[in-house]
């Protein structure tokens, strides 16, 4: 989601006359774009705006914006920050470039947050902020002819661990054709894969008349526009309404990815009782159950927080068998640390000592691995079709055997990351690729001319 903003951001930008640079010495502007889902996120940011102050005392023309979660949590605090210069929220994003231009014209500082995270967006709100997704989100993409497409904003489950519900808003769909619009405007312009984008994309539902879209439906009208060649969506939360058409979707639409990210948390039904997160360890299981029923291809991503207040070592080994049972493509495995704001900082003593955090913690990620490395296995010596994303990050990974092209990365269907040698001009574009040797998280393997 962070993501998407920064291109939408990126894009109003440059077609308001500014243009990017590569050193912060020679910024006019320098923005944040910040997260408040982890501490961790919160106290980089802090750490940025301590190096800011020293280069503004040299260059006191210099203007900070401070945008998104962290700017809608914290408010009128940054600027206790003497170098922040502009607070912007995540749903005022389309005033952004006039409280640029107000500050570095009238040299006063800006803020716009919403004042009541929880309310409802106005009409005119939610009029300024489509028609900024829709103007600026094509310029930017995350790789070569990938683009995000945000379906709905916001979040109503309020797992006692989270903060987003306080920094994000209420779920807010948007109308299925602004998002038909925005995918046929993105195939025109080349991209072939859209991912699309919700705190909770399945919880996705516009009424319009008798008529109530599901995220089924958004599936559909995007197989239905032309170039488009793939499509996902995260992250899915467990829950039964429109579960079975959603996976129904996934598995007669042939655009549409086998992927399914879907966080479970924790295998104890007493902790996610503790989180708010409304199923049980069984609900989820049987999730997973139909969804393979149903498309037996279909690959399973998920999450886990470790040492949630109250965790015994009998709660952390349901959580492991959960782990098991399901099989998961890859997991994010996270240590719970406390939010403030959450319920769970409110009402639960952080009670599991960081030692024992740090045990389970990687208990769990080497049960993880073990199941990784055994479904990549199963690629061995079979082909693949990938699309191309660019030269690859860890090229010693794999061994050269091609000294004429560089080593590049893409993503099969099922979204394992595939490394193998190709052109350069491959990147944006699908190749057949043999897979010869595999880790647990990556494919390696010859390209297929």
């Amino acid at each position: 989601m962070n993501k998407l903003d920064t291109a939408l951001v990126t894009s109003a930008l440059k077609k308001n006359g500014f243009i990017i640079t590569d050193n912060t010495r020679d910024s006019d502007v320098v923005l944040i774009n910040t997260c408040s889902v982890r501490e961790h996120a919160e106290e980089k940011v802090f750490s940025h705006l301590g190096n800011l102050k020293h280069l503004k005392k040299n260059r006191p023309g210099l203007v900070v914006a401070v945008i998104g979660c962290m700017a809608q949590r914290l408010g009128n605090k940054l600027f206790d920050h003497e170098s922040v210069d502009i607070i912007c929220g995540p749903t005022q994003l389309p005033q952004l470039v006039r409280l640029i231009t107000d500050a570095m014209q009238k040299k006063t500082r800006q803020i716009e947050v919403q004042q009541n995270i929880r309310k409802k967006p106005t009409a005119q709100q939610n009029e300024s902020l489509q028609n900024f997704e829709s103007q600026y989100s094509v310029t930017d993409k995350p790789a070569p002819a990938q683009a995000f497409v945000r379906v709905m904003r916001g979040c109503n489950n309020f797992c006692t661990y989270c903060i987003v519900p306080l920094c994000r808003g209420p779920e807010v769909s948007r109308p299925p054709q602004a998002i038909k619009q925005q995918i046929t405007k993105m195939a025109q312009q080349g991209v072939k894969q859209i991912t699309l984008l919700g705190q909770t994309v399945n919880s996705y539902e516009y009424k319009n008349g008798e008529k109530t879209y599901c995220l089924a439906d958004i599936l559909e009208t995007a197989n239905n526009i032309g170039t488009i060649e793939r499509i996902k969506f995260v992250t899915s939360y467990p829950g039964k309404k429109y579960f079975k058409q959603i996976i129904q979707a996934m598995a007669h639409l042939p655009k549409v990815c086998p992927c399914l990210h879907m966080p479970a948390q924790s295998g104890s039904d007493k902790i996610l009782k503790a989180m708010n997160r409304n199923y049980t360890a069984e609900d989820y299981l049987n999730l997973i159950t139909q969804a393979r029923q149903i498309l037996p291809s279909i690959t399973i991503a998920g999450d886990f927080i470790i040492g949630f207040p109250g965790e015994t070592d009998q709660d952390f080994r349901r959580t492991m068998d959960l782990l098991e049972q399901v099989r998961y493509r890859n997991c994010f495995i996270f240590r719970y640390s406390p939010r403030k704001g959450t319920a769970a900082h409110k009402n639960l003593a952080d009670s599991v000592p960081a030692e024992v955090k740090k045990e389970r913690n990687s208990e769990l990620l080497d049960a993880q691995k073990k199941i990784s490395h055994q479904l990549s296995r199963t690629y061995l010596d079979k082909q693949v079709t990938v699309l191309t994303e660019g030269p690859s990050k860890k090229s010693h990974l794999n061994d050269i055997d091609n000294n004429d092209n560089p080593q590049l990365t893409g993503r099969t269907a099922g979204d394992y990351i595939v490394v193998f040698n190709g052109p350069a001009d491959l990147a944006g574009q699908f190749a057949k690729v043999k897979i010869t040797k595999v880790s647990p998280w990556t494919l390696f393997g010859r390209l297929i001319k």
